[in-house]
């Protein structure tokens, strides 16, 4: 019994070495055209692959920091799977008044002072559009997808998403700046194999319109607003 025990386990891990050694790198580039020749950069934008063979669980991440410093928050945006928390931690000397109504999942985290942390779960699909009462200025965003296998591209557009088992895929993108019909029209279906896959190439327009929004009053900002705290 102990040597088919062992046995066993030595065909087990075979076998999970062998799947392992299939699974692919996808790797790609985003082109992101903007109106202004001075403004080239091509990251921030969201790509994701979503099996349509099978019901992918796509457990939640790590917990992740949206920081708040010099009157914004850093990252600009994270991407993540269902269940995932967010911290807020205030690192400004002054207080911030972080919210969220407009789409994705509601919160808001009232007032809290410097050094103070707050903290979200967020538990739906879906894209969050993150803001201050206190600063217009400052903005966020966070993307929550049903797929474990996404990647956020970098500041020239390049993105490689890791350890995709090969099977059949929808493609999606998201990004801030591009119309939801121009996101809509990019996906497509596409089958990932063992072997080589191509990188994949994409081209978005920025729309070249600002998000303007109102507080979480549903109120316009005040005029020429300075700190109070």
């Amino acid at each position: 019994m102990v040597r088919l025990s062992l046995w066993l386990a030595g065909i087990s891990f075979v076998l999970s070495c062998s799947l392992a050694a299939q699974d692919v790198t996808v790797t790609g580039r985003v082109n992101l055209i903007h109106r202004s020749k001075a403004d080239h950069l091509s990251g921030d934008v969201v790509v994701s692959l979503t099996s349509t063979q099978s019901a992918e669980p796509a457990p939640p991440g790590p917990t992740l920091r949206f920081v708040q410093k010099n009157k914004r928050f850093t990252p600009h945006l994270l991407a993540v799977t269902p269940g995932t928390q967010i911290e807020f931690p205030n690192m400004d000397p002054f207080f911030h008044d972080v919210f969220s109504i407009y789409r994705g999942k509601p919160f808001d985290l009232g007032l809290y002072e410097s050094g103070a942390v707050r903290k979200v779960r967020f538990s739906q699909p879906g894209v969050s559009f993150i803001f201050c009462n206190i600063h217009p200025e400052m903005s966020a965003a966070v993307v929550v997808l049903r797929t474990p296998h996404f990647a956020i591209t970098s500041r020239d557009g390049s993105f490689q998403i890791a350890h995709v088992p090969p099977g059949k895929y929808k493609l999606e993108v998201w990004s801030e700046s591009v119309s939801e019909d121009e996101l809509n029209s990019q996906s497509r279906e596409l089958e990932i194999t063992a072997g080589d896959t191509p990188p994949i190439q994409l081209t978005l327009h920025a729309s070249g319109v600002s998000r303007e929004h109102l507080n979480k009053y549903g109120e316009a900002y005040p005029p020429n607003k300075t700190d109070k705290y």
